[in-house]
């Protein structure tokens, strides 16, 4: 594959041309209520066109639309029945593999990263990738000491193609509203963006990684490939063999669903106090269920620091909406910038707001399934409904948003699985302010 071409006129023009197309179907639209068409039927019709003519466009993006992909596709489970299939659909095409790069540009690379003596720091290398995803590809090899390892190589030009896919994305951030009523995308983009320089450098990736192995070194449930050599286009790290969630979920039995659940939603919670660093990138495909029951855990080129773990005002606001106690809530969330100025929100939008961190803590052990996701999180098209009412006196600061999506990206996958997990055993060991005295567990073995 040669280096990553820049868009072509011909598909410019056409990202052009989106909102002329959506624009006018909801003025057919508009003109169908007028003559007595039934509104949730039209309404349902316009976004269903909407995403599919989106999604067409975001497929012909690659890089950056894999990486909006992937970070939408934990919320899958969250899509109406009948919107379901084509939604998996769409997100499969804009997680496809792409093209694998060919051996003679990826040992250019390796002169380039490793220097022209590479081959001596191998026993033997791969040429066909293992795997290729938005700005990288992976190949299996052994190391010189015989060690297994796993080589990402960044794709030659993949830096500049995926910044101006992701700023193509930006200037239609508001029609996905036509998709997700009530739904900014602008700042999911705008953190993409952020965690995607750092993504390019794969030394921060390598530093990222080196976190965790060492804070989750001879764990008994967590697995991180310790990194083994690192450059800003090249990382080698140890190969890890396991079963990832990504066909647990397609596959697995019932014990191997409840288990790769109950150790995700503990990860999250666990390695903002453990190691300072919360891994963003919450995609099936990123965890791995090892033979021994462990959870292993790739990819960390998407990090935020989170040197004093968890805000403890986000224990506060799940153990208030527990306990009902809405008007102590209320001005937690104006005083932490949740609610816009000006506006009022009543308890019960409050409550759903929360309702996919506070429904799973109402009994020792929840079972997290689709259609419970789709019931908390409120129906897509639902353009009348409290969700998108909500949507308008509700905000998300910006502080708190990577926070939200990860932690809502792991309920997404849980969902996905199927698992019954004991999440009020893991809230009151991890999260800060969710106890009355705000503390977590001091040690994360055995702690649920």
């Amino acid at each position: 594959m040669p280096e990553i071409p820049r868009r072509s006129t011909a598909r410019t023009a056409k990202l052009a041309s989106i909102p002329l197309g959506i624009a006018g179907r909801a003025a057919v639209g508009f003109g169908r209520k007028l003559t007595g068409g039934d509104r949730d039927t039209i309404d349902a019709e316009l976004a269903a066109k909407a995403a599919e003519q989106l999604f067409t466009v975001l497929g012909e993006l690659k890089g950056g639309a894999m990486k909006l992909g992937q970070a939408l596709s934990v919320m899958e489970a969250a899509v109406p029945e009948e919107f379901a299939e084509p939604y998996r659909e769409a997100l499969t095409k804009l997680q496809a593999e792409a093209p694998p790069l060919p051996a003679r540009q990826v040992h250019r690379v390796l002169d380039q990263q490793l220097g022209t003596r590479w081959r001596e720091r191998f026993r033997e290398f791969d040429d066909s990738p293992t795997a290729s995803a938005s700005i990288g590809q992976v190949h299996r090899a052994v190391w010189a000491d015989g060690r297994e390892v796993a080589v990402k190589v960044q794709y030659p030009g993949a830096d500049e193609a995926l910044r101006a896919d992701l700023k193509t994305l930006s200037r239609f951030a508001n029609l996905f509203t036509s998709i997700m009523p009530g739904t900014d995308v602008k700042p999911v983009l705008d953190e993409l963006s952020a965690r995607t320089e750092e993504e390019l450098d794969y030394r921060i990736e390598a530093d990222n990684q080196r976190a965790f192995a060492t804070a989750f070194d001879g764990d008994p449930k967590f697995v991180v490939p310790r990194v083994v050599a690192s450059a800003p286009k090249v990382v080698v790290t140890e190969w890890m063999s396991a079963t990832p969630l990504s066909a647990i979920i397609t596959d697995g039995t019932a014990e191997q669903r409840n288990t790769a659940g109950a150790l995700l939603a503990e990860f999250h919670f666990v390695s903002p106090a453990e190691v300072g660093l919360l891994h963003c990138d919450p995609h099936p495909g990123n965890f791995m269920l090892l033979d021994d029951g462990r959870l292993g855990i790739i990819d960390f080129g998407a990090c935020a620091p989170l040197p004093n773990g968890f805000p403890p005002e986000l224990g506060r606001m799940v153990r208030l909406s527990l306990e009902e106690r809405f008007d102590e809530l209320t001005e937690l969330l104006r005083t932490n910038g949740f609610v816009l100025p000006g506006r009022t929100v009543t308890d019960e939008e409050i409550a759903d707001y929360l309702r996919p961190f506070t429904d799973p803590i109402q009994t020792e052990s929840f079972h997290f399934t689709r259609a419970w996701l789709q019931r908390a999180a409120g129906t897509a098209t639902d353009l009348q409904g409290s969700h998108f009412r909500t949507a308008r006196a509700l905000n998300l600061p910006p502080q708190y948003l990577m926070i939200f999506r990860v932690l809502l990206g792991s309920v997404g996958i849980c969902a996905q699985l199927d698992a019954e997990a004991p999440y009020m055993g893991i809230l009151s060991a991890w999260l800060p302010g969710f106890t009355d005295d705000g503390t977590v567990a001091e040690c994360h073995t055995g702690s649920v």
